[in-house]
């Protein structure tokens, strides 16, 4: 699989229509953690993210054709991530339930007493545990914009697009969202590692999905 890892999207994608499956791959791989992070911004806990990450793939795979290869592969991939993210909210909410948190309500934020612990939880990468928490709270409209620009790297108007609003939108919902966070929690870890998908993670969760994806 290394010898492919140069491939473009674009090259890996037609040569999976022309029926190499199995390098579907190498698109789980690439993107596992960029739809890792947009389902955690959604407040999503890990496995039922996982779930919402195998579906994306799986319509991904089967529309695959369908794709404008002119346009932005991230951007549609998350799209489809965002669509089911969105939808089961919406179940979620019919039934009246919950999706599980992944913060502590009685957990504290960063503070000086604690620092020696909070900065071995970062140097450990413990999925930057208290960062989650952090963004967590943030309203929603806001940790999406921040996930994103600042985790996924999109720009402002790819973001505008996904989410259906305004640049300036986009940027007044950044900022706010920033200043929200704590000054400590910002100097402490770079947003490019938040809610990272490990490869403790990725190689099981990569495998099964590939199985799935054969089997279609």
């Amino acid at each position: 699989m290394n010898k492919f890892s140069e491939f473009t999207e674009i090259e890996v994608i037609n040569k999976v229509l022309k029926g190499e499956k199995s390098l579907y791959e190498l698109i789980v791989r690439r993107f596992n953690s960029a739809l890792y992070k947009i389902g955690r911004s959604y407040n999503y806990n890990h496995d039922d993210t996982q779930d919402l990450m195998q579906d994306t793939y799986i319509d991904a795979y089967k529309n695959l054709a369908q794709f404008e290869q002119k346009a932005n592969f991230k951007t549609w991939l998350i799209r489809i991530m965002l669509n089911h993210c969105y939808h089961k909210k919406q179940k979620f909410s019919f039934k009246n339930e919950k999706a599980t948190d992944f913060v502590n309500e009685n957990s504290s934020l960063i503070n000086s007493n604690h620092s020696n612990d909070i900065m071995k939880k970062i140097h450990n990468r413990d999925l930057g545990n208290i960062i989650e928490e952090s963004l967590g709270k943030l309203q929603e409209d806001y940790r999406l914009v921040f996930s994103l620009r600042e985790i996924n790297g999109l720009s402002v108007s790819e973001t505008a697009d996904l989410l259906d609003i305004t640049e300036s939108n986009v940027k007044v919902r950044l900022n706010r969202a920033k200043t929200q966070l704590r000054t400590e929690i910002e100097k402490s870890y770079t947003a490019t590692e938040l809610f990272d998908f490990n490869l403790s993670f990725c190689n099981p969760f990569t495998e099964k999905l590939m199985q799935t994806i054969n089997n279609l």
